[in-house]
């Protein structure tokens, strides 16, 4: 049957012909039913929990974009497994395609679902709270009685007594075979829980897209600060820093200018050497103080950050810097001081490697002065122990240095241009001779060795240095105005109930004796009565008493007879 064909279908008459749906008809259907599925609450649900499942491999597993080193060492000790999840992308997460992908489906859906709520909420604000039910006994809440008022009165003072209620009375034509002289007042309360549900999933959407926004333009930048004394830094370049991440639209070229000096670094340690507290003291400029040259104080703490600018600066860590002057044959020295890695966590006990350059004129050509280079590596320890003559630390606070290194002669790689760690020596110059190891000594400070040319080697001691990070987020004050106003939403949908009350009143019928109808009664010898009923939209507790509270004012107040018993259940 080709498009446009049309298909018998038995009817009650004979066959009809029905048009068969074309091709675009069909392609239209599964658009349309594809939406309402991408936009339901449900699918929300499940994209919410598949992006929090998500987000455990970059918990568990490390990521390019923190440490490259460790996911290289990751990948080359599992050779088979490490390169097919590198495939996957598993080491970079956060900038996954798949996690892309759920990130962004799980906006589509919520906003699918959201806009159309908020519609239907703004009818709901603008119609009016339903007709009252034809048996008020039948709902979950009832109350009634026989008033001496008029039905009017009834309506009149069932209204002020629901005030903060959205009313509407109901009388005449209004009201579908209605009782005689029938009036009945609708009020409904509890509009914000929908509101607050409703404030929840946008300010969840806004969450979302502010955290997005924000790794889109931010940046974060770590960098090794030495202190008493140090230069400091002043983020004019990514270069400063040791390593840099930037947002995808951050180029790098327009960062906030921040300096800082770190004049003094204090750790507070337990008696079993575990630090409690991290604090130190730094000078900053930014904004107007630099070009003013104005130095602003400031105290830096482990999860206080210095805010300043629309930066943050954190404290993260610490670790020791060891300081070694190397005087030459000539007389001439050269001082350096540089951070070695903290190896044991707990004692502190850290590794590095220094290299100095000879001073010009010293020796006749270059060959012969990178030939005269020196080179230092070894172990420090801030709390020193020794076992004979292999040093180890007992503590993490720098109360006893010591050092223990070997001492190079040769060409240390400063000029050949090829990347080196910091913190050893080149193992390959090593190896093919072009460093000779001259000596292996412990030092404490102040102590130095001499070599076998009449150039002395000296550790003066060391300093603490700070791992600092800078973030620049533009999106942050966003992302915490949309956490508040999401728990603030949260709230009030919990804690609010939405309920509906109708009350009823019409004149009583005639007593079996009665020779007339009510109608033809006199005034004073006619009676009303009033049926009140409640329903809770949701399931709360408490409604039952407010709702007997309300029926009971009510009532009261109108002079309910007491020969004709309330009848309240819930």
């Amino acid at each position: 049957m080709t498009v446009g064909e049309e298909k018998r279908t038995a009817g009650p008459d004979g066959p009809t012909a029905v048009p068969r749906q074309s091709a675009v008809g069909r392609l239209v259907a599964l658009g349309r039913n594809t939406w309402r599925g991408l936009t339901s609450m449900r699918t929300a649900l499940v994209l919410l929990f598949l992006l929090a499942v998500a987000a455990i491999p970059g918990a568990l597993l490390p990521q390019r974009s923190l440490n490259a080193g460790k996911v290289d060492e990751y990948i080359a000790n599992r050779p088979t497994l490490g390169p097919l999840m590198d495939k996957l992308e598993l080491f970079d997460v956060f900038s996954s395609f798949w996690f892309t992908a759920i990130y962004a489906l799980l906006f589509v859906s919520l906003i699918g679902c959201i806009v159309p709520r908020c519609w239907e909420h703004y009818r709901a604000l603008r119609s009016k709270p339903v007709a009252a039910p034809r048996r008020l006994a039948r709902l979950p809440h009832h109350a009634e009685a026989v008033v001496d008022a008029t039905p009017e009165a009834v309506a009149a003072d069932a209204v002020a007594r629901l005030r903060g209620w959205k009313t509407v009375t109901r009388t005449g034509d209004e009201l579908r075979a209605g009782r005689p002289g029938e009036v009945t007042v609708s009020a409904e309360k509890g509009y914000l829980r929908e509101a607050g549900n409703l404030v929840f999933h946008l300010s969840l959407v806004g969450l979302l897209a502010a955290i997005a926004i924000g790794k889109l333009f931010s940046y974060e930048g770590n960098v090794i600060v030495i202190a008493d004394g140090g230069p400091g830094i002043c983020t004019t370049s990514p270069a400063v820093f040791d390593s840099f991440r930037a947002g995808l639209e951050e180029d790098g070229l327009g960062l906030t200018p921040l300096c800082v000096k770190v004049n003094d670094f204090t750790a507070d340690y337990l008696d079993n050497g575990q630090a409690e507290m991290f604090t130190s003291n730094v000078d900053y400029q930014a904004g107007d103080d630099l070009t003013s040259n104005t130095w602003r104080q400031a105290t830096l703490q482990v999860n206080h950050p210095l805010r300043v600018a629309g930066d943050r600066v954190y404290l993260q860590g610490h670790g020791y810097a060891p300081t070694f002057t190397v005087i030459f044959p000539n007389g001439e020295s050269r001082t350096e001081t540089l951070q070695w890695r903290p190896d044991d966590a707990t004692t502190f006990l850290s590794s590095g490697a220094m290299r100095f350059d000879p001073p010009g004129g010293l020796y006749p050509d270059e060959t012969e002065r990178r030939k005269n280079q020196i080179g230092i590596e070894g172990l420090f320890a801030p709390s020193a122990l020794f076992h004979g003559n292999l040093l180890s630390s007992d503590y993490p606070a720098l109360t006893d240095p010591a050092v223990a290194i070997d001492i190079y002669k040769g060409d240390t790689g400063l000029d050949t241009g090829n990347p080196q760690s910091i913190f050893s020596l080149s193992k390959e110059l090593v190896n093919q001779g072009r460093m000779v190891k001259q000596d292996r000594v412990n030092l404490r400070p102040g102590e130095s060795t001499t070599l076998a040319d009449g150039t002395v080697v000296r550790f003066d001691g060391a300093k603490d240095f700070v791992n600092l990070q800078v973030s620049h987020d533009p999106a942050q004050q966003w992302v915490l105005v949309f956490a508040l106003t999401m728990m603030g939403g949260l709230l009030v949908s919990l804690v609010v109930k939405r309920r509906r009350i109708w009350v009823r009143a019409y004149v009583a019928p005639p007593t079996e004796d009665a020779d007339t109808v009510s109608d033809t009664l006199a005034p004073e010898q006619r009676r009303t009565v009033v049926e009140l009923g409640g329903l809770a939209r949701t399931d709360q507790a408490g409604w039952g008493d407010e709702f007997d509270r309300l029926a009971a004012r009510v009532l009261d107040d109108l002079g309910r007879s007491t020969d004709t018993p309330t009848d309240s259940r819930a």
